[in-house]
């Protein structure tokens, strides 16, 4: 099992995301935005925190996922994505524990299959938490 990273700093809104994210390009902005919008939205113990400079959502104080902004693409990642499913085939990554996905303006991804993949890492950090 993946270790768990543990944030107690984190709160329900950071402003300091909304900051980071006028920090970008609008069409990099946008896609950090709206994705980082559905990990809010995962559940009301969803807390929030700039970590190592990009936007990362936990469940309570553990986080399961971020958005990052680069020159040409935003990253999607997930702490514990070695041990999501990806029927789809989304992720990237060779770390023991750690994968994302790269998204790039103009070009197509799977929306239902990324939406899953979020669902799915906040419902095994829910979970992580219960058996620990």
């Amino acid at each position: 099992m993946s270790p768990l990273f543990r944030f107690p700093d984190s709160v329900k809104r950071e402003p300091a995301i909304e900051a980071w994210m006028r920090e970008y390009p609008d069409a990099l902005s946008t896609i950090a935005r709206h994705w980082f919008g559905v990990m809010r939205a995962c559940g009301d113990d969803v807390r929030e925190l700039l970590h190592d400079g990009h936007p990362t959502a936990c469940v309570g104080d553990a986080a399961f996922a971020y958005v990052d902004a680069f020159k040409n693409h935003v990253n999607v990642g997930f702490f514990r994505g070695a041990d999501l499913p990806d029927p789809s085939g989304l992720l990237e990554g060779t770390g023991k524990s750690m994968r994302h996905v790269k998204l790039m303006p103009g070009r197509k991804i799977d929306e239902a299959a990324l939406r899953k993949l979020i669902h799915a890492a906040y419902a095994d950090m829910q979970r992580c938490l219960t058996t620990r």
